[in-house]
């Protein structure tokens, strides 16, 4: 007869492996997040580990044996395993803090007169297209219909008479491409980490504007036609722009402030910020810093690895990051889905619809709401803070927790279950619809202080009146 033994730690063994295959296979494929599994679940390798034992052990006494015990074996297949989850969670948190990594080469840098470029005149409308390797980039607007462009040579090295070697056939080209004109550096290979191009480029405020920089900060200003920015790595500033903002970035901030157009960042990167848009902002992709909207007029759409949100319209504010979503001043609708990320929305007027898990949801307003409110979380609470004489119908259910109402004619019905219900009106007028729905976190219904003024005191009676004076 076979060794149950043997059997048992062939067993654990292979569980292991398979279950640490899966692991990284739906983390590579985006559907886990194996930071957030080790933080918030790794109790469950215990667990897992545990019920294994117990099956061995009655597996064992089945076959007439013992069961196995924790081998030394099991221990460093299990810390080995461990290991390899780490590096993958370790390998992916460099990348997203610290993206390519520039190597410095040793020496010292180099700087050379100005090259100056003869002025071209160019047609109304056409594209003027910016390619760089390494070097920060300025465009402006020309005060007439030319094309004006300076450049500075920067080269690394360990001697001055090398850098002036290197640095003697780089120079910047001006050529027509179709309909438009492209500004690029010429006489060495663009992926040489030794040399780099600063470029101040004019350019008619009517001419759309296409930038790509592999390493270095981009700024624009004062167009009023469209714009389009791929940088590798650097900072991006664009303001006072008319035309619509396109943003692709892998490393770096983007700021774009009192712009008309529509603004669309993609890619990956650290903080992002959109300030005075009489357009939409898009983001789509992984940012690892703060995110932040203020006076959005046609309304913010976020796609992350967390978070998918939409708001028609944001006269107010929003910031995302560091495990929070602050929302302030949103007459538009809201539809927001999410993951460990805590929300603070305070002032919605039109229609909410909220699903978080493992984060706290915190809803207030100052005034009564105006549409129907939907909150769902999982893992944690729930809290909504309304005007006490508000009309609206609620729905609240939770399981395994507590419900706590401030409104006196609101009252919470538990189950033996430990299940929490609460369904009613509030007001005498016909209100919006609030349902909320959580599992194992409580529900808190909240009045705030801005309540409707009671009705005014009667006036004295005349007697009264006589009797103080």
């Amino acid at each position: 007869m076979a060794n149950p033994q043997s059997r048992g730690g062939g067993l654990f063994s292979g569980l292991v492996l398979i279950t640490v295959g899966l692991l990284i296979l739906m983390h590579n494929y985006g559907h886990m997040d194996l930071q957030h599994f080790f933080t918030h679940w790794w109790p469950l390798l215990i667990i897992f580990w545990g019920v294994v034992k117990l099956f061995e052990r009655t597996a064992g006494r089945r076959f007439g044996g013992s069961g196995s015990g924790i081998t030394t074996a099991e221990v460093f297949l299990v810390l080995g395993m461990l290991a390899l989850l780490g590096a993958i969670v370790a390998v992916d948190f460099t990348r997203h803090k610290l993206g390519d990594v520039d190597i410095n080469l040793g020496g010292d840098s180099y700087s050379f007169d100005d090259l100056e470029i003869p002025a071209q005149s160019i047609p109304v409308g056409a594209r003027v297209s910016v390619r760089i390797g390494r070097g920060d980039i300025t465009v402006r607007v020309s005060d007439d219909q030319k094309l004006n462009v300076t450049a500075k040579k920067q080269v690394r090295s360990w001697s001055e008479s090398e850098a002036g070697r290197i640095a003697k056939p780089v120079k910047v080209v001006e050529a027509r491409n179709g309909d438009g004109y492209e500004i690029r550096p010429d006489g060495y290979d663009l992926s040489d980490t030794r040399v780099s191009v600063d470029l101040e480029v004019s350019v008619p405020k009517k001419s759309p504007v296409t930038v790509k920089s592999d390493h270095g900060d981009v700024e624009l200003s004062d167009q009023t036609a469209d714009i389009s920015v791929t940088v590798q790595n650097g900072d991006v500033e664009i303001r006072n722009t008319k035309g619509d903002v396109t943003v692709e970035t892998r490393k770096g901030d983007v700021k774009v402030s009192d712009t008309d157009g529509n603004v669309k960042v993609t890619g990956k990167g650290g903080e992002i910020e959109v300030v005075n848009c009489s357009g939409s902002f898009t983001l789509d992709g992984d940012f690892y810093g703060p995110v932040r909207g203020d006076k959005i007029a046609k309304g913010v759409r976020l796609i992350t690895v967390k978070t998918d949100l939409t708001l028609s319209s944001l006269p107010g504010r929003l910031e995302s990051g560091s495990g929070n979503l602050d929302i302030v001043n949103v007459p538009g609708n809201l539809n927001v889905r999410t993951r460990d990320t805590e929300i603070n929305l305070e002032n919605a007027g039109g229609k909410v619809n909220i699903d978080d898990r493992d984060a706290g949801v915190n809803v207030r307003f100052s005034s009564t709401p105006k549409d129907d409110v939907s909150i769902t979380n999982s893992s944690s609470q729930i809290s909504v803070t309304l005007p006490g004489s508000s009309n609206f119908d609620l729905d609240a259910r939770c399981q395994n927790c507590d419900i706590d109402s401030e409104f006196s004619n609101l009252v919470p019905v538990k189950s033996a279950s430990g299940d929490s219900q609460l369904t009613g009106k509030n007001g005498n007028g016909r209100g919006p619809k609030l349902t909320l729905k959580t599992s194992y976190g409580n529900i808190a219904l909240r009045r705030n202080s801005l309540s409707a003024p009671g009705k005014p005191a009667p006036p004295p009676d005349k007697d009264d009146q006589a009797t103080e004076q």
